[in-house]
């Protein structure tokens, strides 16, 4: 059953793998369904990955997304009257089917843009990070009609086909970024769509606000929390519960009763982004874990791997080995 704390794949992206996908999730180890959770979803694109080696699927599977109509935000997006709408539009409705967050940061005359997995407990699959942004550039160029372009592509990942990834997006490639981003000018969100249809574009936007209203979708308001605090560590300030409310311009109490409103606790969502940018640091990353410790938010490196056992049932190193275990076994070298 779908819920917005689960992701689907649609009919399209499935013909389009051309692949079963009860094979799929046999090679994922996960159960045949189109409703998983995140590290399920993962576990999916991790095992495509696997089956197509070509380094360019993920960028086909993105491209095609938007021309086919993958999902209610593409499509929504495309109607908006500008970039800058088509993103908010994005994330805003995406809440309605699965738990994603698309941010928007305007900051140092840059506008990045980035995709924030809210339950992810692990680094993001090559092969989806690849269709998100070939989907992302390719709303953007369908959308302005070439106008806004990206001027660097950032991602957590150690470098790998460069070459490949630049001809594509047109742009500078960042490895071992702090996050999975697309960066543009700030003025091309305020380039006007060519695809913009007001009217069908307020039509829909009234069907799924009232959904919204009524209490469908992922918490807006968890994500905005999550970004805050991830906002928080990537300065190397405090997560602290005043900082993060200062961000979101309310007051302590106003924060953690919202929270609590959702079924949720401002400690819950600390340890779920800390646990989430340790294991990527973890993965794409050869620093140890007292340094690791410092850049999630605890003075001591005692405390982290305390609370990494609890997240992982053993410690970072024994993590990171049993990930370079897996990835060699995969890559038909387990010695």
């Amino acid at each position: 059953m779908r819920s917005p704390h689960t992701f689907s794949l649609p009919t399209g992206v499935l013909s389009t793998l051309g692949m079963p996908i009860e094979r799929l999730c046999a090679r994922a180890g996960v159960s045949m369904s189109n409703a998983w959770v995140t590290d399920e979803f993962f576990q999916i694109w991790a095992a495509a990955e696997e089956e197509f080696p070509d380094p360019r699927a993920g960028i086909r599977f993105g491209d095609e997304g938007i021309a086919r109509g993958y999902g209610v935000g593409s499509i929504v997006a495309l109607h908006a009257p500008d970039f800058r709408n088509a993103l908010a539009a994005l994330s805003r409705y995406k809440s309605l089917t699965c738990p994603e967050f698309v941010e928007v940061e305007v900051k140092g005359g840059e506008a990045v843009v980035r995709y924030r997995w809210l339950q992810a407990t692990g680094p993001v699959p090559r092969l989806l990070v690849d269709m998100t942004m070939a989907s992302l550039n390719q709303l953007a160029r369908r959308g302005t009609g070439g106008k806004a372009r990206p001027i660097r592509l950032e991602l957590t990942r150690r470098a790998t086909d460069e070459g490949l990834l630049r001809r594509h997006f047109g742009c500078p490639i960042v490895f071992r970024a702090a996050s999975d981003a697309m960066v543009f000018d700030p003025a091309a969100l305020d380039v006007p769509f060519l695809t913009a249809d007001g009217g069908a574009f307020a039509h829909v936007l009234e069907g799924l606000e009232q959904r919204i209203r009524e209490g469908e979708g992922f918490p807006a308001f968890v994500g905005q929390v999550c970004v805050a605090i991830a906002r928080q560590l990537s300065e190397g300030c405090g997560p602290s519960v005043a900082a993060v409310a200062k961000r979101l311009n309310l007051s302590d109490r106003t924060l953690q009763r919202r929270l609590h409103k959702l079924g949720t606790s401002f400690q819950g969502q600390l340890a779920g982004v800390r646990r989430t940018t340790a294991n990527r640091l973890l993965a794409t990353t050869e620093l140890d874990a007292v340094a690791i410790s410092m850049l999630v938010g605890f003075a001591e490196p005692n405390s982290f791997v305390r609370a990494f056992r609890r997240w992982e049932r053993t410690t970072p190193t024994r993590w990171r080995d049993r990930l370079a275990d897996d990835h060699r076994v995969h890559k038909g070298n387990p010695s």
